[in-house]
């Protein structure tokens, strides 16, 4: 132990011992390791260079150079298609995987023809869920006749809901034509091509993937459900009239409740006629099966016919109010073509009645044996040319209609009446009465003794059903021809008993003169044709009769 010349230990301290460390294993390795180490800090200088900003803005000029060079290559190198597919791959490999998957449910079909089910069941179905906080703004509306309110999202109102565990989250939206296009739609070749106003209304259906066969085969059915027990428990019928159309070829009807309170029990009709109409219906509804093994589309179609005021109208809707049926009043005098009425026709829903009142009025769906008859847009000139021969325009035609009556396109829809009226059945094409198109024909005739009978338990509460002046009444009744609506304008003209039945008697008696005029008038017609042999009168024209005993021209270019 050597000690320094300044330092002496106070006393005697033996020395220390320590174990010598195991000499190397291998001595190239080791020095190897001190080499490498030594080199690796040789590349890190003691200190940092200094940039300026001439440097970097030299460096950035140089990059940008390569960059612009590499790009100009690559576009003359490798194709458009070629680097939008590798453009895509990359952006696939570092896209945000979402766990969310989203179904936008629309309120049209995809195709434009007819209106989404599910968005129908989805806008009924939230309507009850609007309790729960997520939801901020709604619209409300209720009119009159309305028994509940009505309501509406606002676009961007959230409904959360939770079915079997999974928490579900509703989003309505709102998408106008100036900023995004609906699918399959195009633009209306009568437009010129241009775009009119145009909303599609969607709800947004987000959920976590893993429940998707969850959501698609349990929740949606139930939501389907709901919507039927909500609609038929608590709605109110409606009458629907062709609106407007946009140039996408979307079909919009306004509606207005129905509040009609005609029904069988008041209708002024025989009651044997009213109970097989009754029966007829109600076969019709409960032969689903039925229809559908016998490979026949699932609808049938009545032919209302008779005189105006035999209560036509009010037929269809104690049949609406029977089977709980939605009217769809169409005008076909809105059509132009087969192609609108077809997408007119295809937009209808099921349980629901297509009425297509004074279808004589519509000339293309005359008698097609007749050939003298005019177009409704336009006459034809004494030599046979049509005025319009320039710029024809295409029109309604009886076998578009008849293609949906009975054709291919009669199986899109179930469960739906096809109601046809007219006051003169024989202007009708044949080939538009025969069974399969109108399977049942009703005729609404003159007022008869049951009828008068109903209608004056109905309008004045007769108590026993018998009046001193019903006899008469009736009598009368069995010889003249006098409509149901002119005997219910008498009894309600008073209401004491014995005045409204005054009136229908003095109404009676006008009708029964009149006839009896007529008669006398017509008998001095003919034997002035006698006397002339056959030569023509001055100042007189042919004329034939009808049931009233009246007489009428042989020919009408018009419909009463």
């Amino acid at each position: 132990m050597i000690y320094s010349n300044f330092t002496k230990p106070p006393f005697h301290t033996p020395p220390l011992s320590f174990p010598s460390p195991p000499p190397p294993r291998n001595h190239s390795a080791t020095a190897t390791a001190t080499t490498a180490a030594a080199t690796m800090y040789s590349y890190f200088p003691a200190q940092l260079p200094t940039f300026t900003p001439s440097s970097l803005f030299a460096t950035y000029a140089s990059i940008s150079a390569m960059v612009m060079l590499l790009r100009s290559v690559l576009n003359d190198v490798i194709p458009y298609p070629a680097r939008a597919y590798i453009f895509s791959l990359v952006c696939s490999l570092f896209r945000f995987r979402s766990s969310k998957l989203t179904l936008v449910i629309e309120e049209t079909n995809g195709t434009g023809i007819g209106r989404n089910h599910y968005y129908d069941a989805a806008e009924l179905y939230l309507a009850t869920k609007v309790t729960t906080p997520s939801t901020d703004r709604l619209k409300i509306s209720k009119s009159s006749r309305d028994k509940s309110p009505t309501i509406r999202f606002e676009p961007g109102e959230q409904i959360n809901d939770c079915y079997e565990g999974v928490h579900l989250r509703w989003r309505f939206g709102c998408l106008e034509s100036g900023k995004g296009r609906p699918r399959g739609f195009e633009d209306d070749p009568d437009s010129g091509g241009a775009v009119s106003a145009f909303k599609t209304r969607f709800f947004e259906l987000s959920f976590d993937k893993e429940f998707r066969s969850t959501v698609m085969n349990s929740y949606l059915p139930y939501v389907e459900a709901k919507y039927k027990t909500v609609k038929e428990e608590d709605r109110d019928l409606k009458l629907y009239t062709l609106g407007h159309r946009s140039s996408y070829g979307n079909v919009f009807w306004d509606a207005t409740n129905l509040d009609h309170p005609s029904t069988f029990d008041t209708l002024a009709m025989d009651p044997d006629r009213k109970e097989v109409i009754k029966d007829d219906l109600n076969r019709f509804i409960r032969r689903r099966e039925f229809y559908r093994r016998v490979g026949r589309a699932w609808k049938r179609g009545y032919l209302l016919f008779g005189p105006p005021g035999t209560g036509k109208s009010s037929l269809i809707a104690a049949m609406a109010n029977h089977l709980r049926f939605d009217i769809y009043d169409l005008q076909l005098t809105n059509l132009m073509r087969d192609s609108e009425l077809r997408r007119v026709l295809v937009s209808i829903p099921s349980r629901s009645i297509l009425v297509i009142e004074d279808i004589d009025c519509t000339v293309e769906i005359k008698d097609r044996r007749n050939n003298s008859h005019h177009s409704s847009t336009g006459g034809s000139s004494p030599n046979g040319s049509n005025h319009y021969s320039k710029n024809p325009e295409p029109q309604l035609s009886l076998s578009g209609l008849l293609n949906f009556i009975d054709g291919l396109w009669s199986s899109c829809g179930d469960e739906r009446l096809i109601v046809f009226t007219t006051n003169h059945k024989d202007k009708l094409d044949p080939a538009l009465l025969r069974p399969g198109r109108m399977d049942m024909h009703i005729e609404m005739s003159y007022l008869t003794v049951q009828g008068f009978r109903i209608l004056a338990s109905n309008y004045l509460d007769i108590k026993g059903g018998y009046h001193k002046l019903f006899d008469e009444i009736e009598q009368l009744i069995d010889t003249v021809k006098v409509t149901p609506a002119q005997v219910a304008e008498e009894l309600m003209r008073s209401e004491d008993i014995n005045d409204a039945l005054q009136g229908v008697l003095k109404l009676l008696k006008g009708k029964e003169k009149e006839n009896k005029e007529a008669v006398v008038k017509v008998e001095g017609v003919d034997a002035n044709l006698d006397v002339n042999e056959g030569t023509e009168i001055e100042g007189t024209s042919k004329v034939t009769f009808n049931n009233d005993a009246k007489p009428q021209p042989s020919k009408s270019s018009f419909c009463s």
